[in-house]
């Protein structure tokens, strides 16, 4: 089981990834959704994606959310944003918000509550 991170601020990036990682799963981490989505590809123990909605390349977190979603619906979401909150019709179902910022216990819970 691993979870991937797809934050384009490296020290949110940094953060997730060690309260991840001490909670006692394998964190991955991407700066964009086009890394995020190679690593999907030649990753199959990922069970859960943490995304921010806001960076740079290709498509957003909302895009790659819909698309991880899609190519693979086993995988449990997690959507951050600091600029407000998607409505529910811009989430994949099931797909839980977390707003920036957030404690490390909030995240960890998102985590708990997802795997």
């Amino acid at each position: 089981m691993a979870l991937l991170v797809v934050e384009d601020e490296y020290l949110i990036l940094e953060f997730i990834c060690a309260e991840v990682t001490e909670a006692g799963i394998e964190a991955l981490s991407a700066s964009n959704a086009d890394a995020a989505v190679r690593m999907l590809e030649a990753n199959s123990a990922i069970t859960t994606l943490i995304t921010d909605i806001n960076m740079p390349g290709s498509m957003d977190g909302l895009q790659l959310a819909a698309l991880v979603n899609q190519r693979w619906p086993g995988i449990r979401i997690v959507i951050t944003s600091g600029r407000g909150k998607p409505s529910s019709s811009e989430m994949p179902r099931g797909a839980l918000f977390l707003a920036k910022p957030f404690l490390p216990r909030q995240i960890a819970d998102a985590v708990a509550r997802m795997t």
